[in-house]
């Protein structure tokens, strides 16, 4: 007998996000004697708990196809909710929920500290003795998930499209700096990456023969805020401008920086953004050309911008979450579907699985080999692993009205059958603050 579906998402959106969703739908409709209705969690292991789910299989299928086109995750919600070992409250309740709504497959899409989620959500289901089946979708813009080899997975959905959106960007910043630099000569763009460079790393697809007076600089490039300062000093008096791609990990000291509730640091809600430290220190630093230094934070754009999706990106997106169901419909429990490079001059891929204890929690850094010794810049054999995923055309976004056309999906919810539930972590912190 088919049992019922939870699908659902937690962390960072990407702009390929909802491909992934389409492809678990689409992959649950192809095994009707396998699947029942498919849920979604209303935000994340959060609607889980709050049994708020939404009727995905009861959905026009026009509005399930513009999920390709659709970016970041307000079809059905993200997270940052974390599961710990000792919320055995939660943890109850999700098997309650799954429970009362005959649910015996779940699927979750995110990075590292999803993919954690989703391995406890396993092994407590095995515990309570519940016949489910927890499959990880891998999802993130840090590309992060997995190991340094890319041996359990070649790249994560979402870093191809937001490696093209820096492409872009820095190429536009280029005819920016190039006409205004007598008097505005450097430009600091501020990138995501918290502590993995390969975002700002994609800034270097925007010139390849290294013809801009571009400098990087990731959290790993080891170098110190007054070498910074005196790197784009050289570049002046070479080339009279620069521009400058800044992580918002690099080290420029104290920030304010907020923390959301996995323990990450939110840059984008700090005090002072890296960006506009470094052009502080720059312009008090003194420049070795007339003008000043200016900045540009560039937000979550980065990852909602559905025009800079990666063609590949989206394919992949959509595919791991078919092999995910694949995985699913074979009865395997406990693993997250994957894609690895072929060999070859001729870019392809194939889809697989690694288990989700080995992927939980993971953080893949970026090689030292692929860093340049000065710390300025990133290898030739970078550009090379990062060329393929950010494609060859433009993604053909449907547009209405000169307006883009995105899914949207109908407020059909699941009727309730437990009670009112509050997050543990919530209850907890509310009693320890009266």
């Amino acid at each position: 007998m088919a049992k019922n579906v939870i699908v659902a998402q937690s962390g960072g959106p990407t702009p390929v996000i909802n491909s992934s969703l389409r492809g678990v739908i689409e992959g649950c409709r192809a095994f009707p004697e396998t699947f029942g209705t498919v849920y979604a969690g209303w935000h994340g292991i959060e609607g889980v708990l709050k049994e708020e789910l939404l009727n995905l299989s009861g959905q026009d299928e026009e509005e399930i196809a513009l999920l390709r086109y659709t970016p970041a995750a307000g079809s059905i919600g993200s997270c940052r909710y974390k599961l710990k070992s000792h919320q055995n409250e939660d943890f109850d309740r999700i098997i309650d929920v799954f429970r009362a709504h005959n649910a015996g497959y779940f699927f979750y899409n995110g990075g590292n500290d999803s993919m954690d989620t989703c391995h406890k959500v396993a092994q407590m289901a095995h515990d309570r003795g519940l016949d489910l089946v927890a499959v990880g979708v891998p999802k993130t813009i840090d590309n992060d998930v997995g190991d340094s080899g890319f041996k359990l997975i070649d790249h994560t959905p979402g870093y191809g499209s937001v490696a093209r959106y820096w492409m872009g960007a820095v190429q536009n910043a280029n005819e920016e700096n190039a006409g205004s630099c007598p008097s505005d000569p450097v430009l600091v763009l501020q990138a995501m990456g918290r502590k993995i460079g390969y975002i700002p790393a994609a800034a270097r697809l925007a010139d390849p023969k290294r013809e801009m007076p571009l400098q990087i600089y990731m959290a790993e490039s080891k170098v110190t805020a007054e070498q910074l300062c005196d790197n784009v000093n050289e570049q002046l008096r070479r080339d009279g401008r620069c521009i400058v791609v800044v992580s918002e990990g690099f080290d420029v000291g104290e920030l304010g920086a907020l923390k959301d509730s996995f323990g990450h640091a939110q840059f984008g809600a700090s005090k002072l953004t890296v960006a506009q430290k470094v052009v502080n220190l720059l312009n008090d630093h003194g420049l070795a050309a007339r003008g000043a230094a200016r900045g540009q934070v560039y937000g979550t754009d980065q990852r909602d911008t559905c025009v800079y999706a990666s063609i590949p990106d989206l394919d992949e997106a959509f595919n791991v979450g078919l092999k995910a169901v694949e995985i699913a419909a074979s009865g395997e429990n406990g693993w997250m579907s994957t894609v690895l490079r072929n060999p070859g001059l001729i870019y392809s891929v194939r889809y697989d699985k690694v288990p989700l204890k080995d992927v939980a929690n993971s953080e893949r850094t970026f090689p030292a080999e692929w860093i340049a010794a000065d710390g300025t810049d990133v290898s030739d054999e970078f550009v090379k692993y990062a060329k393929p995923l950010i494609g060859e055309d433009w993604a053909s976004v449907p547009v209405v009205n000169g307006r883009q056309r995105f899914s949207r999906l109908k407020p059909v919810f699941a009727e309730k059958r437990l009670g009112d539930y509050e997050l543990q972590a919530v209850r907890l912190v509310r009693q320890a603050a009266t």
